[in-house]
């Protein structure tokens, strides 16, 4: 199968490359492809491409919130180009989505067919992605993830150890909570919804609800550092440009019934450090 992949030099894309080695892949990132130049489409399209998996996207929350008019001009009109070449050349595209198209609002886990209400530039051009992918396109996945992380990313995981090592002791949210996504275990996931041709919305977290106090926590006790003190607080208390849905995460019902589940996000975590290092 002939296999594009939008952002590939990121962590998600990364972890394709490594999962679809057996494919024939077209990795596609900037500069040479930019999915918000027009021409994009026709580009991809001319690579007649089975599947597009499109991962590229403005992912920095608080930067979207300081430029949302560039958030839209990647987050949709970027998708927008995307989906354009998966018409043109009859390829499945699978979108990544995220849990923030939600308003954390809920008192349970999102499920897929749950009402969206994005709170934030980031999810709001997110969405719009979604939306403007399902308007063009029937031969469509899309994949919604949350707190992704992998080796070499600049992720969750990596801006603890650093803030860690760097302060000795570490305030960290209590009251936002969702599901990480290991970013190996993502693609793992990916790779055997594509051959399915079970076309949908879906949601692709590792097992298990978690706050970012007790990520962090988590993260700490398995890299070694158990004993940095972690100071529980709450999002009031931390400033940022953009508000996060707090009570954000994802149940994976969809992808279950195809027999494709995420194991828990504590064994993926312990994955990510034995291939990370930290010294």
């Amino acid at each position: 199968m002939k296999i594009a992949i939008t952002g590939a030099l990121g962590q998600v894309g990364a972890a394709l490359q490594h999962s679809l080695s057996d494919h024939t892949l077209f990795l596609l990132d900037l500069p040479e492809f930019d999915i918000t130049q027009p021409n994009s489409a026709q580009q991809l399209a001319g690579m007649k491409p089975d599947v597009v998996i499109h991962t590229a996207a403005m992912t920095n929350v608080d930067g979207c919130a300081k430029n949302p008019a560039l958030a839209y001009h990647v987050n949709g009109f970027g998708a927008q180009n995307v989906a354009l070449a998966c018409l043109r050349s009859g390829a499945a595209m699978v979108y990544i989505s995220t849990n923030e198209v939600f308003d954390g609002a809920a008192d349970a886990p999102y499920h897929e067919y749950a009402p969206t209400h994005p709170i934030n530039p980031y999810a709001q051009s997110k969405l719009a992605g979604e939306k403007i992918v399902a308007q063009l396109l029937q031969k469509l996945y899309i994949a919604r993830i949350s707190w992704a992380f992998a080796k070499g990313g600049n992720n969750f995981p990596a801006k603890i150890i650093r803030a860690a090592d760097k302060n000795g002791q570490l305030n960290v949210v209590t009251d936002e909570i969702s599901s990480p996504t290991y970013a190996p275990d993502l693609a793992d996931a990916l790779k055997k919804l594509i051959v399915t041709g079970h076309y949908g919305v879906y949601h692709l977290i590792n097992e298990g609800i978690c706050s970012r106090y007790e990520f962090a926590a988590e993260i700490l006790k398995q890299s070694g550092r158990g004993d940095i003190p972690v100071q529980p607080i709450t999002s009031d208390a931390f400033q940022r440009a953009s508000a996060p849905p707090l009570y954000a995460p994802l149940q994976n019902n969809l992808a279950a019934a195809l027999g494709i589940k995420l194991r828990p996000w504590q064994e993926a975590l312990a994955e990510y450090f034995r291939v990370t290092s930290y010294e």
